[in-house]
């Protein structure tokens, strides 16, 4: 291991310790924190942002889009241009699973995402991919408290937009609902082709296929 790579180990180690004490969302205080070494590889050119951890997902496996509906249909996307979890790294808007009264899985609200997004953005310091992949509308607003944009799904969903010296590529979200009323498989897959055309995950872009659509 390198000294950068030590240095970076240790940041994110730092990382996870932060998040582990954090108090900051009442109703989530108890769950699970979603960010460890199981969210991936730290030197990846990639990283995805999702929306939260699921009740039946990554709050049982501790594992992002990994272990109900979702995880699986990700999992679908990933083998379909042959990339692994390892070479990757996943996160979330939102760290923890907020769920109903019920104990259904509930949509962060503003309010929490804002709280989790000091998070994300040293994650995202820390990781400094190549290209920020997220995965539906809540993720997409979380890197607005970061650094404004204007990017909406809508219009932009499956282009490569430029985004605070980065390189952002916006896709729906892989839950069930979302293939079935927003965005079916088929097209998700393509979107996840596209991607492979524009980066590698270990090595970065490549050279001559990006060209960026500025809102």
């Amino acid at each position: 291991m390198t000294s950068t790579t030590k240095n970076k180990q240790n940041e994110f180690s730092k990382l996870i310790s932060s998040v582990e004490n954090c108090i900051k969302c009442e109703r989530m205080c108890n769950r699970k924190k979603v960010l460890s070494d199981n969210n991936g590889n730290i030197n990846s050119k990639v990283m995805f942002i999702a929306e939260a951890p699921g009740r039946l997902g990554a709050e049982q496996t501790g594992i992002p889009l990994c272990g109900d509906k979702t995880g699986n249909n990700f999992e679908k996307l990933l083998n379909s241009i042959g990339w692994k979890r390892e070479d990757i790294f996943i996160t979330n808007a939102v760290l923890c699973n907020p769920q109903k009264t019920n104990g259904n899985n509930s949509a962060p609200t503003e309010k929490e995402i804002e709280n989790c997004s000091i998070y994300l953005k040293e994650t995202l310091s820390l990781i400094n991919p190549d290209v920020i992949v997220t995965l539906g509308c809540k993720a997409l607003s979380a890197l607005n408290i970061i650094y404004p944009h204007n990017y909406t799904l809508k219009n932009h969903a499956g282009n490569i937009q430029s985004w605070n010296n980065k390189s952002l590529y916006p896709l729906y979200h892989p839950s069930p609902i979302s293939i079935n009323l927003n965005r079916n498989m088929d097209r998700q897959i393509s979107d996840f082709i596209n991607l492979l055309l524009i980066v590698n995950p270990l090595s970065g872009l490549k050279d001559g296929e990006i060209n960026f659509y500025e809102n």
